[in-house]
């Protein structure tokens, strides 16, 4: 399903990576402030797709940054990327790996910051191996950054986001079997099987917290990347709930430490 949407979204304009190729930055305000400076940092991308997030790592200091999917068509077009810009593979490089596997893919054994973003913790079926996984990578001193769609949202109608017609405590996956991909809903696909796993927030940080990283924050933030539900509206590049609408958290983020 992936292999086959990498295509779409090296060509279409929800990455828009023309654009990003002139402003080489397609990070959120809050994650770059909640991560604060990498200059002269390594930074591990885990779940990287085709790579924008990781190479806006580059533009912004970090001094190597190493991007893991398990999606091969998907490295392919991040190094591609990454090659556009003027990066080698000494200053970016990019892995295919189950993320699973992270620790024996990735070329060094640990990582100043282990970077995941959004949309990345629900093709999850195990989170503790995960959060095992991706604290073994971070190097003492260093600390691991999330950010990620707040699942409350998925317990919520999808038209006005005010009423819980879902369970938000379940753990069994759902199945989708949805033509097209976020980045293109019209688009015509063949692979659309899909399965998704969902993670109550207390999930994440014990998930974390038992893997031996000590959690410095955890921010809800009430602002969204695509139209979650049916009365958004798009104001300061964000889609958010119309003024008067009670707010609720639509992101989090949070930053985990290894001493």
């Amino acid at each position: 399903m992936w292999d086959e949407r990498v295509p779409l979204h090296v060509a279409g304009s929800f990455y828009d990576l023309d654009g990003f190729r002139t402003r080489r930055d397609a990070l959120r305000d809050f994650e770059k402030a909640e991560v604060g400076d990498v200059t002269g940092k390594s930074l591990l991308h885990l779940q990287c797709h085709i790579g924008t997030d990781t190479l806006s790592w580059v533009h912004r200091g970090a001094a190597r940054v190493v991007g893991l999917d398990f999606s091969a068509p998907a490295v392919e077009a991040a190094r591609a990327l990454a090659a556009d810009l003027g990066y080698g593979p000494d200053r970016a490089a990019f892995v295919t790996s189950d993320v699973y596997d992270a620790a024996t893919a990735v070329p060094e054994p640990e990582y100043d910051i282990v970077y995941t973003g959004l949309g990345a913790l629900c093709w999850l079926p195990d989170l503790r191996r995960w959060a095992r996984t991706a604290a073994s990578l971070v190097a003492p001193g260093g600390f691991l950054y999330l950010a990620e769609f707040h699942p409350i949202t998925e317990a919520l109608d999808d038209e006005t986001g005010t009423r819980f017609v879902r369970d938000y405590l379940a753990r069994e996956p759902q199945v989708w079997n949805e033509p097209g991909t976020y980045a293109d809903p019209d688009a015509v696909t063949v692979h659309n099987r899909s399965v998704e796993w969902p993670h109550p927030l207390g999930d994440v940080v014990s998930a974390l917290a038992a893997a031996g990283l000590r959690i410095e924050f955890l921010h809800e933030h009430d602002v969204s990347l695509f139209p979650r539900f049916g009365n958004f509206e798009v104001r300061d590049g964000y889609h958010r709930f119309p003024a008067g609408h009670p707010r609720i958290p639509l992101i989090y983020s949070l930053r985990a430490s290894k001493s």
